[in-house]
């Protein structure tokens, strides 16, 4: 393992959070814990929440490197990578177009549907008749979600037509793509990725329909498993597949794939988050405890990936 950098390496670092995006308040709280951890450790950070005015600011303030803290749309999707880019400033995480396909599950799904890997079937939703056909054509129980939301926001499990419509129209009021995809029955893990580096899956169990946005962020009785309780072949196995997952949407720098298992033991990958959580109840920071880094070693680490120059 190389050798940590002196917090004066990074110059000085913007951390972004907050922002527009139904999950602002998530990121205020992973946003609050980075920048803790850096000035923590030395290094001269500082907050923007973002807003309409973040061009003014990365133009007013001095600026070495950005950390992004912005879950969803306007931060995690491509554009604020993009700015970012223009202003010459480098950031953490995925570039634009990884981030942008990883933000969008439809074109997520079909891009690893052209490489063979395995994800639920689906449909998307515009109307009442597509509801109606997606029924018939994948069963029920069936997921409904907005196709660019993430933190579960506007999730919904539904197990007859009257639910299935019901639970489009909701998903509708936070995208105008709505995507639905077969219930898979069997355990629930998450993956995450430092710098190429698969770290130790986490199993999820929660008493709720499914790891909604309350078992994530509010409730203490979710519970996660680490060691994750597959034998060796099957980890192998789920952290592979996680690494070709994040491989071909191009994801670098670090995320965190969802995964289900079914009854007969089969993987079958739901999303990649490329700005996963960082609050108390996030995943990432389990997983990297579980190999071995504590919080600050975390952020620092992927902090360390803006001194790198891209593709």
């Amino acid at each position: 393992m190389s050798q940590p950098l002196a917090p004066q390496a990074f110059g000085r670092v913007a951390v972004l959070y907050g922002g527009h995006s139904a999950e602002r308040e998530v990121s205020l709280k992973s946003g609050a814990a980075v920048l803790a951890a850096l000035q923590a450790a030395g290094v001269d950070a500082f907050a923007i929440d973002v807003g309409d005015d973040l061009l003014a600011q990365l133009c007013a303030e001095r600026i070495d490197r950005a950390f992004i803290v912005l879950h969803g749309r306007g931060g995690e999707d491509g554009t604020v990578q993009g700015l970012l880019e223009c202003a010459g400033i480098p950031y953490t995480g995925s570039g634009v177009l990884a981030s942008a396909l990883a933000m969008d599950k439809l074109r997520t799904k079909q891009i690893w549907h052209s490489v063979g890997l395995p994800t639920p079937r689906h449909a998307t939703l515009s109307s009442a008749q597509d509801c109606e056909q997606a029924a018939q054509t994948l069963g029920f129980p069936l997921i409904v979600k907005p196709a660019n939301e993430g933190s579960s926001i506007g999730m919904a499990k539904v197990d007859d037509l009257a639910a299935l419509l019901t639970a489009w129209q909701a998903a509708r009021e936070f995208d105008s793509q709505v995507l639905v995809e077969q219930w898979i029955t069997g355990p629930e893990f998450t993956v995450a990725m430092l710098g190429g580096q698969v770290l130790p899956p986490i199993r999820l169990a929660t008493n709720n329909a499914f790891y909604d946005y309350e078992a994530k962020y509010l409730s203490n009785e979710t519970q996660y498993q680490i060691p994750c309780g597959l034998n060796a072949q099957k980890e192998a196995e789920l952290r592979n597949l996680t690494a070709q997952a994040c491989q071909a949407l191009g994801v670098t720098g670090w995320g965190r794939a969802d995964v289900m298992q079914d009854a007969e033991g089969r993987f079958w990958l739901l999303e990649v988050n490329t700005v996963p959580g960082m609050t108390d109840h996030s995943l990432v920071p389990m997983a990297a405890q579980a190999a071995g880094l504590d919080f600050s070693a975390l952020v620092l680490q992927i902090l360390a990936g803006t001194l790198q120059a891209r593709g």
